[in-house]
């Protein structure tokens, strides 16, 4: 039944996923240079966003309802931060039997399976949200004070006052606890997420092409 419960989890954090990445692909297929279509847009755009957020909220109190009932976790697939280098050797072997993407390309309903940066691997990952929380941890490793300052730092606030990083998490519409008492919004599509990983691996001075990452669709898109 274990195995069954994560499946559901991983479907609805899925879902989730592909319903902000639908938004994306609507908002860009838009004439925006026709009036009247861009009008319309906008209409939908925040309807969709309304609907969205509502769901959003029951869907995450859903399932971490589910999780403190049944003690099923939905990150437990993923390998553990603290693997050894054994493990860590056995992973990048299964990953370099796959095709390796880079941060340029469009993720849009695609899942993520795996990453390697510097002497770090993890596989087994099911949802862009995880990849991006172990992408953080690991970050936050290689520098916890720059990392601890990520609320402060102005690439990661709009022309609007928000911030992907903050220490509220009251703040965000989809917080993510992370070490040092920071929290990141994770209410955003794939493409949403890679931009900000960008962001991130520009901020702790990593050239982006160090980040390889692995799909599902590369090998086993049949089977989920």
């Amino acid at each position: 039944m274990t195995n069954r419960i994560r499946s559901i989890l991983e479907q609805l954090e899925q879902v989730r996923e592909d319903l902000l990445a639908l938004s994306d692909d609507i908002w860009l297929s838009i004439d925006h240079n026709d009036s009247q279509a861009l009008d319309e847009g906008v209409t939908f755009k925040k309807t969709y966003n309304a609907k969205m957020a509502a769901f959003d909220q029951l869907a995450g109190e859903l399932s971490t309802l589910v999780q403190k009932f049944t003690a099923v976790k939905l990150d437990e697939s993923a390998a553990p931060a603290n693997q050894t280098r054994h493990t860590t050797e056995r992973i990048i072997r299964d990953l370099d039997q796959r095709q390796a993407h880079g941060l340029t390309e469009d993720f849009t309903f695609k899942r993520p399976y795996g990453f390697h940066i510097g002497d770090e691997a993890q596989a087994e990952i099911n949802t862009w949200r995880r990849l991006y929380e172990l992408i953080c941890l690991h970050l936050a490793g290689h520098d916890a004070d720059r990392f601890a300052r990520l609320p402060d730092n102005p690439t990661f606030t709009t022309r609007r006052g928000n911030s992907s990083f903050t220490r509220d998490p009251t703040t965000l519409r989809s917080a993510m606890a992370l070490p040092s008492g920071v929290y990141a919004e994770v209410n955003l599509s794939a493409n949403h997420l890679r931009d900000q990983i960008k962001a991130l691996l520009d901020t702790f001075d990593i050239e982006r092409e160090a980040l390889r990452i692995y799909l599902r669709q590369d090998r086993d898109a049949e089977g989920q």
